[in-house]
C-alpha cells in the first residue's frame, strides 16, 4: 500500500470538508460546548448544592472524563459517512474509484480524513476543560485533579479507538445504505453502550480506575481489529460503481 495515495485522498477529503459549514459547526460546537458546559455544571454543584462531599465531586469528574470517549465515538460518524456517501451522492466517487488506486489505500486515505480532524478537536477541547475544571474545583479537593493517568489513558489510547470504531462501522454503513441521514442515525443507535457505561459511571455503579479504562481500551482495541477487517471485506468498488443508486 502506497501512503502518500491515502494522503491525497486525505487532503481532497480536508478540502470538501472545510467548504461544508454544517459539518465544520458540528465538529467544533459539540466539543466547545461540553468543554465548557460540563466546568460550569461542576461549580453550580459546588457552589449551589454546597453539600456535594469531595468523593462525589471525584466520580463526577471521573464520569464527565469519560465523555471525551463517548464524543470520539460521535464525532467522526458525520465525517465519516459525508466521505463515502457524499460523494456518491455528489457524484464525485465514481471516477474517484475507477482511478489506480486500492481499495487499503482508498479506505486509508478516508480514515485519515476523519480521524485526524475530530482528534485535534477533542484534544483542544480536553485542554480547555481540564484548565476549567482545575480552577473550579481546586478549592474544594483541595489540589489540582487534572492532567492525571486516568484521563491519560483516556486522550490518548481509547479516544483515538473510539474514533476508529466509528469510522470503520460509518464504512461499513455507507456501504449498506445511500442516504447521509439514515447512515448517521444507525450509527448513533450502535453507540447506546457508551450511553449505558456511562450511566453506571454516573451513580458510580462501575468507577474508572485504571483497570476498568484498561478494559475498556482492550473491548475497542479488538473491536477496531475486527471491524477494520469487516469494512476492507465489505467496502467493493465494483459493487459500487455498479450496484449503488
Amino acid at each position: 500500500m502506497k501512503f502518500w495515495k491515502s494522503w491525497v485522498i486525505a487532503n481532497k477529503d480536508f478540502k470538501i470538508f472545510r467548504k461544508k459549514k454544517r459539518i465544520l459547526y458540528a465538529l467544533i460546537i459539540l466539543p466547545l460546548l461540553l468543554s465548557i458546559g460540563l466546568p460550569l455544571v461542576i461549580r453550580y454543584i459546588i457552589t449551589k448544592a454546597g453539600t456535594a462531599s469531595m468523593t462525589e465531586i471525584i466520580v463526577l469528574l471521573n464520569a464527565f472524563s469519560f465523555f471525551y470517549i463517548i464524543l470520539a465515538y460521535i464525532l467522526p460518524s458525520t465525517l465519516a459517512a459525508y466521505s463515502i456517501l457524499g460523494e456518491k451522492i455528489e457524484q464525485s466517487l465514481e471516477p474517484l474509484l475507477a482511478t489506480p488506486i486500492t481499495d487499503g489505500e482508498l479506505l486509508f486515505g478516508k480514515t485519515i480524513a476523519s480521524f485526524l480532524p475530530c482528534i485535534a478537536v477533542i484534544y483542544l477541547g480536553a485542554i480547555i476543560f481540564m484548565a476549567l475544571t482545575d480552577v473550579v474545583t481546586y478549592s474544594k479537593i483541595g489540589y489540582i485533579f487534572f492532567p492525571n493517568l486516568s484521563m491519560a489513558i483516556i486522550l490518548l489510547l481509547a479516544v483515538p479507538l473510539a474514533a476508529f470504531l466509528s469510522i470503520q462501522l460509518n464504512v461499513i454503513i455507507s456501504s449498506r445504505v445511500s442516504d447521509i441521514r439514515t447512515a448517521n442515525q444507525l450509527s448513533i443507535i450502535l453507540f447506546l453502550p457508551f450511553i449505558m457505561l456511562y450511566v453506571l459511571l454516573e451513580t458510580n455503579i462501575v468507577s474508572l480506575n485504571i483497570l476498568n479504562l484498561l478494559g475498556i481500551f482492550a473491548v475497542l482495541f479488538v473491536a477496531d481489529i475486527l471491524m477494520f477487517y469487516l469494512s476492507k471485506s465489505i467496502f467493493n468498488r465494483d459493487s459500487i460503481l455498479t450496484k449503488w443508486k
